[in-house]
């Protein structure tokens, strides 16, 4: 085979076969060789490098969960580690840059602080609840924190592909099953059940691919941990 590439397509022939099983080595090889690799995919090396805030679904607007009676229509703003696909959530009824500030201040800032470790950069796209002036509230808050913000190309959402991943996890998973079945007399309420599922995904649930290889993020988390601890 002329190519490391026609080599990669032929291991992965093989196991969609079962003839032979890939080392995790093998896996992130054809992954990274796969022309939509670069769009679809963001990597990190460690903790905190890198998170991914979107607010919106591939319809191009703000995600929104549903409506409840009495509340109105309800929005969700997440945030994901792209190291190891830690997310948080928060639901709010509106589409202000303050809802953007409230979720990395009130949780992501406060969570990382626990671990003693230090927020590098959100990539968020370029929605007005991330982007605008220098009196801009989220962007205000990014350079007061020192965190840098970087954004999604214009017009390819793909780049925050694995964030678009979650959104369809969390809105299949947890959001219509609940509707369909539970009455929601408030935001707090919702959000509790949120957190409870969050907890859920976070701590309990292994995640397939090449970030996390059959791990869930809790346990990503305490293996750099560990390591971290280690090399100090």
């Amino acid at each position: 085979m002329s190519s490391q590439y026609d080599r990669l397509l032929k291991l992965e022939e093989l196991a969609s076969g079962h003839q032979i099983e890939l080392t995790v080595e093998q896996v992130r090889s054809i992954e990274k060789a796969n022309p939509c690799y670069k769009e679809r995919h963001i990597e990190s090396s460690r903790l905190g490098e890198l998170l991914s805030q979107p607010a919106r679904r591939s319809g191009g607007d703000t995600f929104y969960v549903g409506h409840l009676k009495g509340v109105g229509k309800v929005y969700l703003q997440a945030v994901i580690d792209s190291y190891c696909s830690y997310a948080f959530g928060y639901l709010h009824t509106g589409k202000l840059p303050d809802h953007s500030v409230s979720v990395v201040y009130n949780h992501v800032v406060p969570q990382y602080q626990s671990w003693n470790l230090t927020l590098n950069a959100v990539l968020t796209d370029n929605g007005r609840e991330y982007c605008g002036n220098s009196n801009h509230p989220y962007e205000m808050f990014l350079e007061l924190a020192d965190i840098e913000h970087r954004k999604t190309k214009v017009r390819h959402p793909q780049t925050n592909g694995f964030v678009e991943r979650f959104n369809r996890t969390v809105l299949n998973e947890f959001f219509r099953p609940n509707f369909r079945t539970k009455m929601y007399e408030s935001i707090a309420a919702l959000q509790k059940y949120l957190d409870k599922w969050l907890k859920e995904y976070n701590e309990q649930r292994p995640h397939q691919g090449y970030r996390n290889m059959g791990k869930r993020p809790v346990e990503r988390i305490y293996e750099y941990l560990k390591n971290v601890s280690v090399e100090g």
